[in-house]
């Protein structure tokens, strides 16, 4: 009922009210962004954790840094899970934080920047320094009316800084490096020779090697995407004067981003990876990333949310899956007040469609527990079990409003554990 009196108001009178509590949060916290250099993130796929990377790699300047990230935050040594289920926070929770970090004496602070806070203003009082883009592809269509609404709304991160760091390779990179008012754009990436890019790469089931400007980086997150990620951490520390060489090393000190091709290790003989990714560009290059490890099935448990969120995508996750996976499992993801079975039943219809036939190659299980331990009991020596959609999400968004509490990484080790001992018996 309150999302459709919220449907009623008129939009000039929304925005005003988004900009109101911007520019009152910024007031309220004494307007903490003018003493730290913030580099706002956007664009589709990599934010997080080009984010998260930067974050660390900022630590090589010797300085104390902070994030605001879907999956982590940061405050200098401090680090912990993201709760509130948002991207990019609420205006007082974003001024807060930025409040914190000034307290304990960050000099950066990293702000994954969404389409969505950006129209709602969440970004206004916030004295952004440097933008970076990262990559788009169609996503959040039916939030923002169309593609083009989407894309134009990402750009309003760059309309609030001089410099821009574009990823050189993205069919989109001269829409926002021709944002007026811009003075400077730094590029990066692994196609163009343009501003810094990656030579010499090897990509590794654990990982992958590169050099960039004479910088050795190991990392230990596998895909090219994560590459394109490191990239464009290191294109800011460059332009921000921060030894390169020693941005490098922190990167390859980066063990895991939560949520993020994040392995489970429960004494299992087969390998479990738990991912966010959600949207088709996400998967490809998820698969791309698995096809360096060494396995025999693939078992893919997967869901989609609901909410109205791009409903035109479910069928197509699941034919993604189904061309990819051996075996496909569809179940709850965020329903919100949408059919969670619906739901279930339109991404299964793409797995259909790439050939998964019910009870034997594709499951549609409603309860996402019962999926996951479904998919432990399938799972065999050698085999790779994939779990995608909630990352380390803490909450399954349900009707009314309501809000279960959940922990993935938590539910697949029990999973496990309750295998391995049922196998013992």
């Amino acid at each position: 009922m309150l999302n459709q009196l919220k449907k009623l108001v008129p939009e000039p009178i929304v925005s005003a009210y988004h900009y109101i509590l911007a520019r009152l949060a910024q007031f309220a916290y004494g307007n903490p962004s003018k003493h730290l250099i913030v580099i706002g993130v956007t664009g589709t796929n990599g934010k997080t954790t080009t984010a998260y990377f930067l974050a660390k790699a900022l630590e090589a300047s010797g300085f104390k840094t902070g994030c605001t990230t879907t999956a982590v935050m940061k405050i200098g040594d401090r680090e912990w899970i993201n709760k509130t289920k948002m991207t990019m926070p609420g205006r007082f929770f974003l001024q807060k934080t930025l409040r914190d970090m000034v307290n304990v004496g960050c000099k950066y602070a990293v702000i994954e920047t969404s389409s969505q806070g950006l129209v709602q203003h969440r970004h206004i009082g916030i004295n952004y320094r440097i933008g970076v883009f990262t990559n788009l592809t169609p996503e959040h269509i039916e939030a923002h009316g169309g593609f083009e609404n989407y894309k134009k709304a990402k750009r309003l991160l760059f309309e609030h800084v001089k410099t821009a760091v574009i990823n050189a390779d993205s069919e989109h990179a001269a829409y926002y490096a021709e944002t007026p008012g811009l003075s400077r754009i730094a590029w990066y990436g692994l196609r163009s020779d343009k501003g810094l890019h990656a030579e010499n790469v090897e990509l590794r089931a654990d990982g992958s090697r590169f050099v960039a400007d004479g910088a050795n980086v190991d990392l230990r997150l596998p895909g090219e995407y994560n590459i394109y990620n490191a990239l464009a951490a290191l294109a800011v520390c460059r332009e921000l004067g921060v030894d390169l060489a020693a941005a490098a090393r922190r990167l390859s000190s980066i063990e895991r981003v939560p949520g993020r091709f994040d392995r489970i290790e429960a004494g299992q003989p087969w390998t479990v990876i738990i991912d966010y990714a959600y949207e088709p560009e996400s998967f490809k290059r998820f698969y791309e990333a698995l096809s360096l490890i060494e396995k025999q099935r693939v078992i893919h448990v997967l869901g989609s949310c609901g909410g109205g969120r791009d409903v035109s995508r479910r069928p197509v996750l699941g034919r993604l899956a189904g061309e990819r996976a051996d075996v496909v499992i569809v179940t709850n993801e965020d329903p919100y007040d949408d059919d969670p079975q619906l739901i279930i039943d339109q991404v299964a219809e793409g797995a259909v469609a790439a050939g998964k036939r019910d009870g034997e190659t594709l499951f549609r299980i409603l309860d996402r527990r019962e999926a996951i331990e479904k998919a432990m009991a399938l799972a065999g020596p050698g085999d790779l079990v994939v779990l995608t959609g909630k990352g380390c999400e803490p909450w399954m968004c349900l009707s009314n409003g309501r809000k279960m509490p959940w922990d993935e990484a938590a539910v697949a080790r029990e999973a496990i554990q309750k295998q391995l001992a049922a196998s013992s018996e």
